[in-house]
């Protein structure tokens, strides 16, 4: 195409022209903003696996996440502050496993110092199976659940538009934006199907990569060994 281009431009005496950034691609560049990004929602939505790496503030705190998701649940770490911890979903069921200090802090002081640091240790390094009803399944599955985190994420707010093309890991995109930018920002493929990619999201609450789109990966409930199953309700609750 440049060549041509550069050709045509010569022989007809003008100074160039410009080539069509959407030649080649996937064609959504050539949408509305509004029809981008139904088009990377559908894409999301019906891909089996991805890859999420990244920061999201929630409630006042900012958690790194890098997890991978599939329909059947997820498994990945987050930290938060200082410390880090692993989350597994498979169905219905959800497991953390972290350090003896993640449990202690979690613990928040209700009981005495003896008790506190007895509990932690015996959940150091373990996975410890979440009740359904306790707060903290609440708090931490929608990390793990591919639906519930992908709607919650790919939302821009306020009037879309488009701000140019971009290039994200050496794939080229479209962005699109909501409000110029103050309601987030979204990269989306120009590459076979129309993945989103990169996500900033409104109001510094984060930047999220979207990657390994379609791999599959390995999902498994930990060895009973290496679970502890404290019933209804965590002791930390």
């Amino acid at each position: 195409m440049g060549a041509v281009c550069t050709l045509v431009a010569s022989g007809l005496g003008l100074t160039g022209c410009s080539e069509d950034p959407n030649e080649g691609t996937n064609g959504v560049g050539r949408l509305t903003p509004e029809k981008i990004q139904t088009r990377t929602k559908a894409a999301a939505t019906a891909a089996d696996t991805v890859r999420l790496a990244g920061s999201v503030v929630s409630n006042g705190k900012t958690y790194k996440l890098d997890v991978r998701l599939k329909e059947g649940g997820g498994t990945g770490s987050v930290t938060s502050g200082d410390t880090t911890f692993r989350l597994l979903k498979v169905g219905e069921h959800l497991f953390l496993k972290a350090d003896a200090e993640f449990w202690d802090h979690e613990d928040g002081g209700k009981n005495d110092a003896d008790s506190d640091a007895a509990a932690a240790d015996k959940l150091d390094g373990m996975y410890v199976k979440v009740p359904t009803g306790d707060p903290a399944y609440q708090r931490f599955s929608g990390f793990t659940d591919k639906n519930v985190l992908l709607n919650s994420l790919l939302t821009l707010h306020g009037t879309l538009s488009t701000d140019g093309h971009h290039e994200q890991s050496g794939t080229r995109t479209i962005r699109i934006t909501g409000d110029k930018g103050a309601g987030g920002t979204l990269d989306v493929s120009l590459e076979g199907t129309p993945y989103p990619l990169r996500l900033v999201r409104a109001g510094d609450a984060g930047t999220i990569l979207l990657t390994d789109w379609g791999k599959n990966f390995p999902l498994e409930e930990p060895d009973k060994k290496s679970v502890v199953d404290y019933g209804k309700q965590l002791p930390t609750s």
